[in-house]
């Protein structure tokens, strides 16, 4: 190929994310095309109804509605699909993929569901298959575990992967205001779509702990195996009795090597306000990586928006088509490892557990007594008001989760406990 000639991309989608691509794609051209080998030209873009779209600097006859049959042209060598979803998505890169198209995604939903077949066909074709912009838009993180680190031993990933709940626990630890308060504002600055049940039902968060659990462990991680909690119940309460122990609560992806296997989960817990997570505000993402050699790495950034998103889009997009150039093919699927992924009630965890009893003689000792009957330790108890308004609030020793639960359960059916008003488990420290 000679070198002017230029490599065709076509773009499925075209939202915040797919516009941002295409104005980066022509205002950066000459540098991409320096970083690249080759200039990078757009061979259509395809969107779901035609309209007119004057934010996207591209001639108009470039769009199109059929995305099947634009990845399938015979002169495209590369799909960037930000289109979303699972369908009709799959059925437009597994066409790209077998017409021989590169191609890059980020389509986290798509890649945790599907993402050992999406891997095989490529792997078929022997083209290339990125997503960094799956999880964390801008941040790199994916190509650190699946490139940087894949010489060393990765033991944990624990993240703050989704930016909408992020923002609301933070305006509740800030504030004190409750949940529901949160997040109408989260909704009125567009940090939370209208409906927000992805985000803070949690199925955002696990699908992307699913992507970082496979590359990290090297094991196929499907998405059904995430042990998934969202934030819906947490209270101000629940926030202020953080902060009273020096911790704040966020939603955690939590990926870790367990008993010669793997335990991957999403729910809130209190961190130590010292942990650099405890940090991390806002509608910002962190990623924090333990690994054997390296020790502990730290990947923060913003983990949505159309441009940074499309700055992670683009870097996959160079990559890829430096290999179409050279002639070779970037690293493939890695699932050798293939470990077994624990349930949710092996998980070692640790929870803090508060109480409404009645304030008479016993009530500790009954308490204590459910604990010790599922083998679970109690680390600290500390009882606040009296009488009527007697609350008891204790924080355990590590213990295998189902033991903390069916503890949990014992304590609700105890006559001297009216009310087990908040249980949420407590990470680091």
């Amino acid at each position: 190929m000679p070198d002017h000639e230029p490599l065709r991309v076509a773009l499925v989608g075209c939202g915040s994310v797919g516009a941002s691509v295409a104005r980066l794609l022509v205002e950066s051209a000459d540098d991409l095309a320096a970083r690249a080998g080759r200039p990078l030209e757009l061979a259509g873009i395809a969107v779901r109804r035609q309209r007119p779209r004057p934010e996207v600097p591209v001639d108009a006859s470039l769009f199109t509605t059929d995305a099947v049959e634009l990845v399938s042209r015979p002169e495209v060598d590369l799909v960037v699909e930000v289109m979303g979803g699972i369908e009709p998505a799959r059925s437009v890169v597994l066409a790209a993929l077998k017409n021989g198209a590169s191609v890059v995604t980020a389509n986290k939903a798509l890649m945790a569901e599907d993402g050992s077949t999406l891997h095989a066909a490529a792997e078929a074709a022997g083209v290339d298959l990125y997503y960094e912009a799956a999880v964390a838009g801008a941040i790199p993180i994916l190509r650190p575990l699946r490139e940087s680190l894949v010489g060393d031993r990765v033991q944990r990933v624990l993240g703050i992967v989704n930016g909408t709940t992020n923002f609301i626990l933070s305006k509740m630890s800030e504030s004190g205001a409750g949940f529901a308060e949160a997040l109408d504002e989260a909704t009125e600055l567009g940090y939370a779509e209208a409906d927000p049940t992805a985000d803070v039902e949690g199925f955002d968060a696990a699908a992307k702990a699913a992507i970082l659990a496979s590359l990290a462990f090297h094991t196929r991680v499907p998405l059904g195996a995430v042990h998934r909690e969202g934030i819906t119940e947490v209270t101000a309460a629940d926030v202020a009795s953080a902060r009273a122990m020096g911790r704040v609560v966020k939603l955690l992806a939590i990926a870790e090597r367990v008993d010669g296997g793997v335990s991957v989960r999403v729910h809130p817990a209190m961190i130590p306000a010292a942990h650099p997570l405890a940090s991390v505000h806002d509608a910002f993402n962190a990623v924090f990586v333990q690994a054997d050699a390296a020790g502990e790495l730290m990947f923060y950034g913003r983990g949505a928006g159309g441009d940074p998103t499309a700055s992670a889009v683009l870097g996959d997009l160079v990559a890829a088509a430096r290999h179409r150039v050279g002639g070779v093919n970037g690293p493939g699927e890695s699932a050798y490892a293939d470990l077994p992924v624990r349930p949710m009630g092996e998980t070692t965890t640790r929870y803090h557990v508060s109480l409404d009893v009645d304030d008479r003689p016993g009530v500790l000792a009954a308490v204590a007594q459910a604990f010790a009957g599922h083998g679970v330790s109690i680390q600290t108890v500390r009882q606040e008001g009296h009488a009527d308004d007697a609350v008891l609030v204790l924080v355990t020793h590590s213990a295998p989760d189902a033991a903390l639960a069916a503890t949990v359960q014992e304590l609700r059916e105890l006559e001297i406990v009216r009310d087990v008003s908040s249980v949420m488990r407590v990470e680091g420290g």
